[in-house]
């Protein structure tokens, strides 16, 4: 595994972007119009990252809440203590395999993560064999704002869309960040 400052989160963005808006005719699951129609109004072109949000409360604070929420909804959770110089750089240290299936150097991910923590307030809150919980401090606030964060999460969580609640759309995935304390993730 590499290092999490190894990598540059705007070109893993863009470069997995790229990979997964890719069309593919022989995909037997999506058209190439459907494919595209995911993440319209985009479609195949990276929008580049989203603007930094500002803070709606302690980025900790709300970590500590999110996490006492999240206890109480899952009981058999557990609390493991990583020595790591941020949450992010956690996951690498730990080397946890939640995305094994789209990449085996979880570094990728923490850097994208690391990131986020500078802008967006986000704390990690939970993993799992293939999850990811953050709180977060700063969403999004505005429709535009929450479309390119919901391009980010489609670059670095594709199932996110491709498998979550009907319309499959980026539009409708980013309507749901507005707002939100907590993302998660899930890999298939």
């Amino acid at each position: 595994m590499s290092s999490p400052d190894d990598h540059d989160p705007a070109d893993l963005l863009a470069k997995w972007w790229a990979t997964y808006t890719a069309v593919d005719e022989d995909d037997d699951m999506l058209s190439p119009d459907q494919r595209l129609a995911v993440t319209a109004p985009f479609g195949q072109s990276w929008p580049g990252l989203a603007p930094a949000g500002q803070a709606a409360a302690d980025p900790d604070d709300l970590a500590a809440e999110y996490a006492a929420r999240f206890v109480l909804s899952r009981p058999q959770s557990r609390l493991g203590l990583v020595a790591a110089h941020s949450d992010a750089d956690a996951l690498a240290v730990v080397g946890w395999d939640g995305p094994a299936n789209w990449d085996n150097d979880t570094a990728t991910f923490a850097a994208v993560v690391s990131d986020w923590e500078r802008r967006f307030g986000t704390r990690v809150v939970a993993v799992g064999s293939d999850t990811l919980h953050l709180s977060v401090a700063a969403p999004p606030t505005t429709a535009e704002a929450a479309l390119f964060v919901a391009a980010e999460h489609f670059a670095f969580c594709p199932d996110n869309i491709w498998q979550g609640p009907r319309p499959q759309t980026l539009a409708s995935y980013a309507e749901r960040l507005i707002d939100t304390h907590c993302w998660e993730f899930w890999w298939d």
